[in-house]
């Protein structure tokens, strides 16, 4: 049996979480999914990505609720 010697102050800063590798890589796919894009795909997000940041500093997006009044009214409808 192997044995860590564990510094003192991880332990008094909460700095430090030991879980079996299996959890930890069960928590990491249910909390952040990841998606590796490549090739024409990823240059055509890059694209898209770069563009909307442009109309958003220059103030020509729109926020979710009016895009979701405008696109699906049928939602805001009481």
């Amino acid at each position: 049996m192997s044995t860590i010697t564990i510094s003192k102050n991880l332990i008094q800063n909460d700095d430090l979480i030991v879980l079996p590798r299996k959890e930890y890589e069960s928590m990491k796919a249910r909390i952040l999914p990841f998606f590796e894009v490549k090739g024409k795909n990823a240059k055509n997000l890059d694209k898209r990505v770069t563009e909307g940041l442009k109309e958003y500093s220059k103030g020509e997006t729109e926020t979710l609720e009016v895009f979701l009044k405008k696109e699906y009214p049928e939602l805001h409808k009481k």
